[in-house]
């Protein structure tokens, strides 16, 4: 199970910018978390993640826009996210693994094996 609690979403006009928080339990926060979104009628992307050796993994997209941060003594995951487009409008969640290696996040997306998420936040970009 993986107990986390995302907030930070909202609306904003294209080129605005949000930073979302996740919040997780004691057993939940790990090394290796990460943010993922859906977009109606979309597939699930990985947008960003933290590896078991701190390295950061962005989805193609992101292209500089977006930076995935953390406050372990928090327990805390962020994402801040810069230069917003409407194609980055979706749900965004967190998500966590006990260990996982370089894009560990695209592939357990591909292969629909986490073992949860949060309840997700919203991000609305108009343009």
């Amino acid at each position: 199970q993986v107990d986390v609690v995302e907030s930070g979403g909202g609306s904003v006009q294209s080129g605005g910018s949000l930073r979302l928080s996740c919040v997780a339990s004691e057993y939940t926060y790990s090394p290796s978390m990460g943010w993922f979104r859906q977009a109606p009628g979309k597939e699930r992307e990985a947008v960003a993640e933290f590896d078991d050796d701190g390295t950061t993994t962005y989805g193609e997209f992101v292209k500089g826009r977006f930076t995935i941060s953390r406050d372990n003594a928090k327990k805390t995951l962020y994402l801040q996210m810069n230069d917003l487009k409407p194609e980055d409008s979706a749900m965004y969640y967190c998500t966590a693994v006990r260990s996982g290696g370089r894009g560990w996040l695209g592939v357990a997306l591909k292969a629909d094996v986490l073992d949860g998420w949060g309840q997700g936040t919203l991000v609305t970009v108009s343009s």
